[in-house]
């Protein structure tokens, strides 16, 4: 019977009970779990399965004229770094999470066979149909531990660089306004940008490259508008009232003070080329 405290009673039972168990142990010639050559730890298994590993996490960017919080989708290929930018929304949820899976699993098309794992955490927008998706591609699913996002290592540390890169260096103002930024700064990430893991070589995307027009997103929140290219020529036809700005070569158009006439090519538009509005017009 040992004698004591509870605490010290139960602090003697678990030394009793680790005497037991480590002459078991040593009866049967097993050694202890930290030399055993059957384990893996984690960062040996990151390491090995690298070439086949996909790790994929969100992360938020707050936007400045629309005072909304979007949330970004991504999957980042461990073996050579290439980026694949899977959706942008304001509400993410299973059936969003899942269909961005399917969308991945498409894009890859034959290349999925060469993947074997993915890894991400806990989060409530992967559900059990997300798992199957990737599932059906031959993908496994690994799940880091609950509340070690370090276990994640490769998708945290790309949510670093973007921000430091991108969204940290910029105000965004919408969903538009982010989707066309991730869009240029993907390309930049798989094409030119270095990484010291590949020797400073850019990533060569096995894949195909990630859906960057808003048009053919199916899953955006906001709503679609055409497309809004500046055409050749620049902003040069632009006219502002009160003779600011004059910058047009070939404009007729009327303005509050008068009439601008055409001018040749490549002169200035000067005081004289606008004449005076008729009388008993009023200004």
């Amino acid at each position: 019977m040992v004698e004591g405290s509870p605490r010290a009673q139960a602090r003697a039972i678990l030394a009793r009970g680790g005497d037991i168990g480590s002459r078991i142990l040593r009866r049967h010639r097993i050694p202890p779990a930290a030399v055993r050559h059957t384990d893996t730890s984690w960062r040996q298994f990151l390491r090995t399965q690298a070439t086949s590993m996909f790790a994929v996490d969100f992360f938020h960017v707050d936007c400045a004229l629309t005072l909304r919080r979007l949330y970004v989708l991504f999957a980042l290929e461990v073996g050579d770094r290439s980026l694949h930018v899977l959706g942008v929304t304001g509400h993410p949820d299973g059936p969003w999470t899942t269909q961005q899976a399917r969308n991945l699993v498409m894009d890859l098309g034959d290349h999925a066979a060469r993947f074997r794992f993915l890894v991400r955490d806990r989060a409530g927008q992967f559900t059990a149909s997300f798992d199957a998706v990737l599932a059906d591609a031959g993908i496994k699913v690994v799940k880091i531990p609950p509340r070690c996002p370090r276990a994640n290592c490769f998708a945290e540390r790309f949510v670093l660089t973007i921000r430091t890169e991108v969204t940290d260096r910029m105000l965004i103002f919408g969903e538009q306004h982010l989707r066309s930024v991730l869009a240029q700064y993907s390309l930049h990430y798989n094409r030119q940008r270095p990484h010291r893991s590949l020797q400073l070589a850019s990533a060569t995307p096995i894949g195909t490259c990630p859906r960057a027009d808003p048009r053919q997103d199916p899953t955006s929140t906001g709503p679609r508008r055409p497309d809004q290219r500046v055409r050749t020529g620049g902003l040069k036809p632009l006219i502002k009232r009160h003779g600011r700005v004059l910058a047009p070569d070939r404009v007729t158009g009327s303005t509050s003070t008068g009439t601008i006439r055409p001018s040749p090519a490549g002169s200035r538009v000067n005081a004289a080329s606008i004449s005076a509005p008729p009388k008993g017009e009023a200004k």
